[in-house]
């Protein structure tokens, strides 16, 4: 039966996550997001998503639960050999159905499994290849753990895999994809663009769009993360080109409106973004840090090819190294004080002399639990930018005292990315 999505009998897709380990927080389900990300590129909504512990009676509870508000349902996880995958066992339970041993699955799994010690004598391992006898078995290239397509009831299909990420993209691409355009799709997709913001909130950011809100195709959403906003024009479709020209007015509105907030788009961040720009300039950059103690340079060295442009790093943490290393006399710290605008300033043209290099960002500042004083507060951040032709930009950050010490560094780190990517915008050559 075939439930595509102007279907008007369709009531809904879930994927239901299966493991004990998930409930204790031992890892991340990564497994549903890209199950997710893989339904609506099939243009196939979900409405809900559940995770459930190794337990057979909690499992097939859930199961026939979804059954009586979804008509598909796709688990990951507890399909191996070990005494806690139960999944095929309890699914089938919940809807009184007999398991039956697929021999031909016994035969391909002591193939891949005769250059391992496996014991074959073990009946756990052999329960692999048990199903319902009407179901469909999907393939596992890349494990021992067949999953499977069944309708225990009508309108009501299940798609089960193994919780291991290779093995599920693996029997995804080969089975599930053609599976589900043939039966759940309209032939329509979403197609996505996110434009990335960075010093503006989300709030503002919503303010000024409220009418874009309310789109329904295109839609856009926003996202808020950590020192930056993201905004998501989503098109449903039949191609992408189509889906392109349903969002193209949308993203340049939001450009027209948010210029210089928006620094890019789907995969870029500001590292790549600030590499981009500087190799386009032909021009080095290098860091003087304290309180973020070497985070800077981190962020810009996980980007492929930032040797390029970034040739290095002063992290001067104590006032010992701030005036071994940078040269910074001893009366200017005792003066200001290490968290000072005057002290990162020095370090930031001192590192880009040291260190030969046309730009240089210096930063200093608490970042606390303890450090802070009614002066000096923590969350208190200087940042300094030194360029060519003696360019200097001071910049004083005061973070809100619900931030931790974490994020205080990495709201840090964006503000310097963000500040010189804003000074070569408005100094384009």
């Amino acid at each position: 039966m075939n439930h595509q999505l102007n279907d008007p009998n369709l009531k809904g897709v879930e994927i239901l996550s299966i493991g004990t380990e998930l409930l204790l927080g031992n890892i991340v389900n990564t497994n549903a997001q890209w199950i997710s990300e893989e339904l609506s590129s099939l243009g196939i909504n979900h409405f809900r998503q559940s995770t459930v512990g190794d337990n057979g009676n909690r499992i097939g509870n859930l199961v026939k639960e979804i059954s009586l508000r979804s008509n598909l349902l796709i688990t990951t996880g507890g399909l191996g050999p070990t005494p806690d995958d139960l999944t095929t066992e309890a699914i089938a339970k919940s809807f009184n159905a007999s398991l039956f041993e697929r021999a031909y699955l016994w035969d391909q799994m002591k193939k891949k499994l005769s250059n391992s010690s496996a014991n074959f004598d073990n009946p756990s391992l052999r329960k692999q290849c048990f199903f319902p006898k009407d179901a469909l078995i999907i393939n596992n290239p890349r494990g021992t753990a067949p999953g499977m397509i069944w309708a225990p009831i009508k309108g009501f299909t299940i798609l089960t895999f193994p919780g291991v990420p290779s093995e599920l993209k693996a029997m995804w691409k080969e089975t599930a994809v053609s599976y589900l355009k043939n039966n759940f799709s309209d032939g329509y997709a979403f197609f996505s663009n996110i434009l990335k913001f960075s010093g503006i909130g989300e709030s503002s950011i919503s303010d000024k769009i409220g009418h874009l809100l309310k789109l329904k195709n295109p839609t856009v959403a926003p996202y808020a993360n950590l020192g930056e906003v993201k905004l998501r024009i989503t098109a449903r479709s039949k191609n992408e080109l189509e889906a392109r020209n349903i969002i193209k007015p949308v993203k340049e509105e939001l450009q027209k409106e948010f210029a210089k907030f928006i620094y890019g788009e789907n995969d870029d961040n500001l590292s790549s973004v600030l590499i981009n720009e500087l190799l386009k300039r032909k021009e080095s950059l290098v860091f003087a840090e304290s309180c973020t103690g070497g985070l800077l340079s981190s962020y810009i060295t996980s980007i492929a090819g930032s040797s390029k442009v970034f040739k290095g790093s002063i992290i001067a943490y104590s006032n010992e190294i701030k005036q071994s290393l940078l040269n910074i006399p001893d009366d200017l710290i005792k003066k200001f004080g290490a968290v000072s605008q005057e002290v990162a300033e020095i370090m930031a043209i001192n590192a880009k002399e040291k260190l030969n290099s046309d730009w240089s960002i210096a930063i200093s500042g608490i970042a606390g639990p303890a450090g802070g004083s009614k002066e000096k507060p923590v969350g208190l951040v200087y940042i300094s930018i030194a360029g060519p032709n003696d360019h200097i930009t001071n910049i004083k950050k005061m973070f809100s005292l619900t931030r931790n010490r974490t994020e205080i560094q990495k709201l840090s780190v964006n503000v310097c990315l963000n500040s010189l990517r804003l000074i070569l915008l408005s100094n384009s050559k």
